[in-house]
């Protein structure tokens, strides 16, 4: 499918040619098309633009991959998301817990609730535990089960913490780096959270008994009625309107620069074909290794490119004869008798996902690698798995489920394992010395773990660097001080500054991306590069 007007069949000369219309690739091609540039964006899915970002819909229930809270720090981001879509955000409650063997937790964890939640046997053996763990800690700590374990004893590791980080990054905990554990957790006292409790039920304390030293999570956020792809999908149509081009059903087959220092895109067609599409400049928001893969010269680069890794996953979405099951956004799921790892209900982020007032409809998340058992499974294997763990979990019954729907997304969190900051710096290195044209955006195309807004605002930048005609902005600084939790003001933060590029700045953008698991091995080996 091909939405915009063609210049001629099969071929196509514009100022500016991108690939993927996921929230970067059409920020980009938006910002252009707004400039007076003229762009083509080629997307391989036949029907659906966003991304990740994207909202699938079946039989007027909608869907959306991931959940995608709309809040930015990010002034020009905040603008712009109200420029696009301007009449159609709603305001939503942020509720989100922690699920284990019948119970719901806060989410951020607070440790005196878990205790009170878990009773007074467990409870007991949990403090127990920790206590064990403050008199013998271990003093060689290397992973994140030993960070954790010393902050929290080996029993509220177990429950809290070991079975869903392991489910969503398909690593032993024990084999992931501690420098995780101390980012991702920060600000969580035991001790604190147990004092207050105390002092609060004797009435000495009107503060939330969380434990919390760090800021807390937002607790409301702005949403798209229809969901996240209903910005994405208004995004496509003011580009074409401007005259751009959408290529639906179209994948990168070959990219290749040319004598004048332009580009050459060769894109198959969904159905057989091939359009040629000629630029100046070049974006591309498509997975690092394949972009290195199709790269014409082939890049020095594109073997160690081509090891880079990435977690996949899949939501099976359910249609349940009942009121809704919960009023959370979506559950976090800390037991081990099932593989679900998460579970939205999309009525909490937008009544009008569902349809009907009488249906429940819950997407179960399911953390993989693409081409594993989980994800070969047949769809009608996949539903009937998602029943079950709904049974077991206590929050449905199987004979209430009217409906199913199962929804694949490949890479959808790229993999810092060991290596990998290595392949990505020589990758942006080779490029941006000999290719000044060909920009790198978004999540999979920078291979860093960027929210929504991030990413937008890496295409932003480069879209003012396409305009000045050279390099004014760093876009590999942009994240630089993500933090885990979401806090602060939306829009509080205006564009960075202009930057040098240096190798200082390279490495500093390289560590300082939002928290993602690393091997032990790789820990320690950034610890000897720093000593040395």
């Amino acid at each position: 499918m091909t939405t915009g007007p063609a210049a001629k069949p099969g071929e196509l000369s514009v100022d500016v040619v991108i690939i993927g219309a996921g929230p970067a690739g059409l920020t980009a091609g938006y910002l252009l098309t707004k400039a007076g540039k003229t762009v083509a964006i080629i997307e391989k899915d036949e029907r659906y633009v966003g991304g990740i970002s994207r909202t699938v819909e079946v039989d007027g229930y909608r869907f959306d991959i991931g959940g995608h809270r709309f809040f930015s720090k990010s002034k020009p981001v905040v603008d712009l998301w109200n420029e696009i879509l301007p009449d159609d955000f709603i305001s939503r409650p942020r509720m989100s817990r922690i699920y284990y063997e019948g119970k719901f937790y806060s989410y951020p964890l607070r440790a005196f609730e878990a205790l009170r939640n878990l009773g007074l046997w467990r409870s007991t053996l949990c403090m127990a535990s920790f206590a064990k763990a403050q008199v013998f800690p271990n003093r060689n700590v290397k992973s994140f089960e030993d960070w954790t374990v010393n902050q929290f004893g080996h029993k509220l590791y177990s429950i809290f913490f070991k079975t869903y980080t392991e489910k969503v990054w398909g690593m032993p905990c024990d084999e992931m780096s501690s420098d995780w554990a101390a980012q991702r957790i920060k600000g969580l006292s035991l001790w604190g959270a147990v004092w207050d409790g105390v002092k609060r039920s004797l009435g000495l304390n009107k503060k939330p008994n969380n434990g919390m030293q760090a800021k807390t999570l937002l607790e409301e956020f702005r949403y798209p009625r229809l969901g996240p792809g209903m910005m994405w999908e208004a995004a496509r149509d003011k580009i074409v309107a401007a005259g751009g081009q959408v290529l639906m059903g179209h994948s990168l087959r070959r990219l290749a620069a040319d004598t004048k220092g332009g580009w050459r895109l060769h894109a198959t067609c969904v159905g057989g074909g091939e359009t040629v599409i000629r630029a100046r400049d070049a974006i591309s928001s498509a997975p690092m290794r394949e972009l290195a893969a199709r790269l014409a010269p082939v890049p020095g680069t594109v073997l160690d490119a081509g090891a880079l890794k990435y977690r996949d996953f899949l939501t099976v979405a359910l249609k349940v004869k009942s009121k809704d099951l919960f009023p959370d956004n979506w559950i976090y799921i800390h037991d081990s008798k099932v593989q679900v790892g998460r579970i939205q209900n999309f009525r909490s982020w937008s009544p009008e996902m569902v349809p009907d007032q009488d249906v429940a409809c819950v997407g179960l998340e399911y953390f993989c690698f693409e081409g594993d058992g989980l994800w070969a499974s047949a769809d009608a294997d996949l539903i009937e798995l998602a029943k079950k763990e709904m049974a077991i979990l206590g929050l449905c019954d199987p004979s209430d489920v009217i409906g199913g729907s199962v929804v694949r997304q490949e890479k959808a969190y790229p993999v810092y394992d060991e290596g990998y900051a290595d392949r990505v710096s020589a990758m942006r290195e080779e490029l941006e010395a000999k290719h000044p044209t060909l920009h790198l955006v978004g999540r999979n195309g920078m291979h860093r773990y960027n929210n929504q807004d991030h990413a937008m605002m890496t295409a932003m930048l480069t879209v003012e660097n396409i305009l000045a005609g050279e390099r004014i902005y760093d876009t590999w600084c942009v994240n630089e001080d993500a933090e885990y939790h979401e806090a602060g003001n939306e829009g509080e933060v205006d564009l960075p500054r202009v930057v040098e590029h240096t190798a200082d700045d390279r490495a500093a953008a390289l560590s300082s991306m939002r928290g993602v698991p690393m091997p032990v091995s790789q820990s320690a080996a950034n610890t000897d590069r720093d000593a040395a």
